[in-house]
């Protein structure tokens, strides 16, 4: 049905005007008739979320728009905040396997959190997408309301309805002596010492100050966008990384996903003495370190980076030496010095294959115990590596597993074939460490494997052939190429926040009809504040007002 929303002053409003756009007057009929004060949020702009009949679009803008919505989605996020800090998150920790580390650090308590995925709330797909909904709302709560209030403020007539201004909440009529056009003339310079932007337009007048202030609301929202968009982006490859890496001393090693690769150049670590160590950390029996360092050299990778077939071209970028709160800096990534370990570990070793019959030494391989070759070709026989176990153990059922990532009991499964060999060849067990060849009896193990007796051995005759790391350093490296815009995003908020809460929007409009002088007044805040000083404007006019009478109802805040 056709709604005419033409004013009696001839503008023709947008459909859900409840205020003329152009002199103010009440357009509703239940609003014309009333004679309470009027509603100037937005000074009665037609807004989207409001149409009569809305589409599927305006239903989906109307729920965006909502700040009920809103609260609830910022209420859930809090939740999910709350819930995430019961026990640590999976990112805190080394080395962990977390199906198992929850049930038995925290019990069934802790399983059920890692079930239900609480252990790693803030990486969750759940709240990732409230943090997305809330920016939904933000953009749609200010499109909403900006643009209805930036033409609002953009077409402001000087001469406004009657009923507009004495149905604001600040209002002064009486009669005044003289012309009309030169009282409105005079009244402009106590105006404009009071900070106010003036407009006269014949025998009326519209004075206006700190307008930007009625924008500090959408610069917050602006600041709060811009900082969820920032925290969204630190989840994309490339922009964050937070990770604690072992570096064995004396190792080249790639930092994850990235193209840097950092070298362990040396560790050193130095001890407090008995006489300077005070008797709390006496009694722990323990040295306890004084200071800690990593000599690390910086490269980054120049051609073959992804290519696994060739080595990686390198070039060399910083050097640096990390100790605790001095961390090496270079384009935004850190390394920061977290912890180190000094119990000796093997890098590789190399052994002989021997004929465990005739004594004959075939020929020797290489084992690294990080890098390790798929297979290996000494002499006429093949050594395919079946398995690995890092730190070799056996499970429940007597089945071989590892207990950790860790280099400290590594064993490795070999497939032996060559001639005067089974068709299938035989597996063959090697422990690189002697003390677990004897803990685990490796000799009893491969007579399982291959029968008896064991036609070949795996050995090392001298420790020269056995490479060993004295240290490792771990080093928390850190890249958090959108933390710039987290401050900003906060940087913009408080400046919204300081223009909303130490500015005040203030208007007052004046007509002068037959020697009647009608004022009426708005302000966002201090009401108080903006009467006397409308008192005190009409004083130098000489018209003597008690600033109480001005109220006309409504909050007075």
């Amino acid at each position: 049905m056709f709604q005419n929303t033409k004013c009696e002053c001839g503008h023709q409003n947008p459909v859900g005007t409840v205020l003329c756009e152009a002199c103010g007057k009440p357009l509703l009929e239940a609003e014309a008739k009333s004679d309470e004060v009027l509603e100037m949020r937005y000074d009665g702009m037609a807004r989207r979320s409001q149409r009569s009949n809305p589409n599927i679009i305006d239903k989906v803008w109307n729920f965006f728009s909502s700040v009920k919505i809103a609260v609830y989605m910022i209420v859930l996020t809090l939740l999910g905040s709350i819930l995430g800090t019961i026990y640590p998150q999976e990112s805190t920790f080394l080395n962990i396997d977390p199906s198992v580390y929850y049930k038995e650090t925290y019990g069934q308590l802790g399983h059920i959190y890692y079930l239900l995925g609480l252990s790693h709330t803030y990486e969750s797909w759940w709240f990732i997408l409230l943090l997305v909904l809330i920016g939904a709302s933000l953009v749609i709560c200010s499109l909403d309301r900006v643009l209805p209030l930036y033409k609002a403020l953009n077409k402001q007539k000087i001469r406004k309805h009657m009923q507009f201004l004495t149905r604001q909440r600040l209002v002064y009529q009486g009669s005044i002596e003289g012309d009309s056009a030169d009282w409105i003339k005079k009244a402009v310079t106590p105006l404009k010492k009071k900070g106010y932007r003036v407009h006269t337009e014949g025998d009326a007048l519209l004075a206006e100050k700190q307008r930007f202030s009625r924008w500090g609301p959408y610069v917050i929202h602006i600041g709060l966008i811009i900082f969820l968009l920032a925290v969204l982006a630190r989840g994309l490859p490339g922009l964050n990384l937070d990770e604690h890496v072992a570096f064995p001393e004396g190792e080249i090693k790639k930092i994850p996903n990235t193209s840097m690769y950092l070298k362990n150049e040396q560790f050193n670590v130095e001890f407090y003495s008995e006489e300077e160590v005070t008797e709390q950390f006496r009694n722990l029996n323990r040295m306890v370190p004084k200071l800690f360092e990593t000599k690390v050299v910086l490269y980054e990778c120049t051609a073959d980076c992804s290519d696994l077939t060739k080595k990686p071209q390198l070039s060399e970028v910083a050097r640096h030496d990390v100790r605790v709160n001095h961390p090496l800096n270079y384009n935004g990534l850190k390394a920061y010095q977290f912890d180190y370990d000094l119990t000796p570990t093997i890098r590789s070793v190399t052994p002989e294959l021997v004929n465990a019959q005739t004594g004959e030494k075939i020929g020797e391989l290489k084992i690294d115990m990080v890098d390790t070759q798929p297979s290996f070709q000494v002499g006429p026989y093949t050594l395919e590596v079946k398995n690995k176990f890092m730190d070799f153990a056996l499970d429940a059922q007597g089945k071989p597993t590892s207990k950790s990532p860790s280099p400290n009991a590594p064993a490795f499964l070999f497939l032996i074939t060559g001639p005067e060999l089974p068709e299938g060849g035989i597996q063959y067990l090697y422990f690189a460490k002697q003390i677990d060849k004897e803990r685990f009896q490796q000799d009893s193990i491969n007579q399982q494997l291959s029968g008896d007796p064991i036609p070949f051995q795996l050995e090392v005759d001298s420790m020269d052939k056995v490479d060993i790391i004295q240290s490792v350093s771990y080093l928390n490296i850190r890249i958090d190429k959108a933390m710039p815009f987290v401050w900003v995003g906060a940087g913009i908020v408080m400046l919204g926040l300081i223009m909303g809460f130490y500015w005040h929007h203030r208007r007052i409009w004046i007509r002068i009809d037959d020697g009647h002088l009608t004022l009426g007044g708005h302000t966002n805040k201090n009401w108080f504040g903006f009467r006397r000083e409308v008192a005190t404007v009409l004083k130098q006019m000489n018209v003597e007002v008690d600033e109480k009478s001005l109220d006309n109802g409504g909050n007075q805040a």
